[in-house]
């Protein structure tokens, strides 16, 4: 398994069973990029290695309720080191109001593996 169709196919079936831990093992290269839309002291935009982003799926899980999730694609296109999945969430963060999210993450596979995720939020 190496092309990002391959990748990106296994990467939605773990997702839509909410196999979170199995994406990042599986599929994520130890040097990991994740890069946010948005960051803040507490959760950097920008975060490297996969015991950074480990620490960063902990905290979006330990910080928010998920009441439901949904992982449309892959989609992929002309080049054969990326995809893009939609994700669209409906989750209370803890201490706030429930709330419907919208994003899209690009995903960039080298050597049959995810070495680097970027999310973009639907706005507006």
């Amino acid at each position: 398994m190496s092309s990002a169709l391959e990748i990106g196919t296994k990467f939605v079936a773990l997702a839509k069973e909410d196999k979170d831990s199995a994406i990042l093992d599986q599929l994520y290269a130890d040097n990991i990029v994740s890069i946010e839309g948005q960051g803040s002291d507490e959760m950097p935009a920008r975060m490297e290695g996969m015991e950074a982003i480990r620490g960063k799926h902990a905290w979006w899980f330990g910080n928010h309720e998920i009441h439901s999730t949904t992982a449309v694609g892959p989609f992929v296109g002309n080049r054969d080191d990326q995809f893009i999945v939609q994700f669209s969430m409906d989750v209370t963060p803890k201490g706030g109001e429930r709330m419907q999210m919208t994003e899209v993450g690009v995903f960039t596979v080298k050597n049959g593996k995810v070495v680097q995720e970027e999310f973009l939020y639907l706005m507006g």
